[in-house]
């Protein structure tokens, strides 16, 4: 299949011209084309893409439902480069109409690797061509977009704004090209996502190992961390989408799309004393020592709402880490607040136990967070259609990851 970066930007914007004027002879004045050379930059990008974009009637050029694919994405990812090159500089009115991959291949791997070096090594150029084409790219945007010293090499405010842009203009194309490479033997797309601790023991795994079996040339990219850790890189494109602990408002650029509810539990460890108390008052609960979740957590603010009325109990440790909470309640009379989710696996093995039912003010939303500009490709759509499953699932067979709720 294509490669994304071996698309010419030029030969897309003539793409779009075509489209709003119904002529190659039209569409090559506003990209300052020939109308041979746009013919042939057409041409390139049906053979780049595998199909026929235009129909060629007399009354003019009419795209293809395959060239409609690419003329969407192609409108998309030329906006997300407007929008970031917009407001940088006042020494161009529109940059961005003299970006070329070139440069953004090389602007985008500089950004990811943090040196010229690493950036040449990751795209195999050398490394003064790394410099002429981010070079290039500051005059096109008429300022500076990294900062140096020494070896060192970072983003600046500008930098950060189009590298953004950049990211997810490429992503654009690059479901343009997935989606067009549908029936094809050589279909291969990376879903890259963010995990958040609630969708991690059950409803993830369930839903990759399905697009596995079904999609065997799909391949994942899975970063886990909080929401703070893993909001920017969605925005930024590095990630397409968030599966966890939805936020309790409206975000303006993203989308939240819920899953299933889920309730916390007290969990502790199997010899706990409080294990075989099936109600256990309040003034038990406080008795004993907690693990709490860092202060800017959601579930922190959970727990500080538990213990709203009256005194709250000692709290002797503060940690975020799932697997380090389950060993330490193991080998204490420590208590936390956690998902059934989350300690599925331990109590079914014994180590741990719930104590108590439920609680009931406790009610978390788990979901999907995507930007709101994101279209997904039809692998993604398949991803989230595992993911709906899964909570199914999970609603109305909560055994299958040994809870009771």
């Amino acid at each position: 299949m294509t490669e994304v970066f071996e698309i010419n930007i030029r030969h897309l914007r003539g793409l779009l011209a075509i489209h709003e004027h119904g002529s190659i002879t039209a569409a090559g004045s506003l990209v300052n084309l020939s109308q041979p050379a746009l013919t042939q930059g057409i041409a390139k990008l049906e053979r780049q893409f595998g199909y026929t974009l235009f129909e060629r009637r007399s009354g003019g050029m009419i795209p293809t439902a395959m060239g409609r694919i690419v003329i969407e994405r192609t409108e998309a990812a030329l906006k997300h480069l407007a929008d970031s090159a917009q407001g940088l500089t006042n020494v161009f009115n529109n940059p961005e109409r003299l970006m070329t991959m070139t440069q953004l291949r090389a602007f985008l791997a500089l950004a990811n690797a943090g040196s010229f070096a690493e950036a040449a090594r990751s795209i195999a150029i050398s490394q003064t061509a790394v410099h002429r084409a981010v070079g290039d790219l500051e005059l096109v945007i008429g300022t500076d977009l990294v900062e140096r010293r020494g070896r060192a090499v970072w983003l600046n405010a500008a930098g950060k704004k189009l590298a953004r842009g950049s990211r997810l203009a490429v992503a654009e194309i690059q479901a343009a090209l997935v989606d067009l490479a549908l029936d094809s033997d050589s279909r291969s797309e990376m879903i890259s996502f963010g995990a958040l601790p609630l969708a991690r023991p059950y409803i993830v795994p369930r839903a990759m190992a399905d697009i596995a079996k079904e999609v065997p040339k799909a391949s994942f990219k899975v970063l886990e961390g909080s929401w703070s850790e893993l909001v920017e890189p969605l925005r930024d494109g590095a990630i397409d989408m968030i599966v966890g602990a939805l936020r309790p408002h409206e975000i303006a650029d993203l989308y939240q799309r819920p899953l299933l509810e889920d309730l916390l539990v007290v969990a502790a460890g199997s010899q706990h004393p409080l294990a075989s108390v099936e109600r256990p008052t309040m003034d038990q609960l406080r008795s004993y020592p907690w693990i709490v979740a860092p202060a800017d957590a959601p579930l922190r603010a959970h727990w500080e709402r538990f213990f709203a009325e009256g005194p709250r109990p000692e709290t002797q440790i503060e940690c975020g880490s799932v697997m380090i909470i389950g060993r330490l309640l193991t080998y204490s009379n420590l208590l936390t607040l956690l998902s059934p989710d989350q300690v599925a696996l331990q109590i079914r093995s014994g180590l741990l136990t719930q104590i108590g039912r439920p609680l009931e003010g406790s009610r978390r939303m788990v979901g999907i967070t995507t930007r709101r500009s994101w279209r997904p490709t039809a692998t993604q759509r398949l991803f989230f259609e595992k993911l709906e499953e899964a909570a199914r699932e999970r609603i109305s067979n909560p055994d299958l990851t040994g809870t009771w709720i």
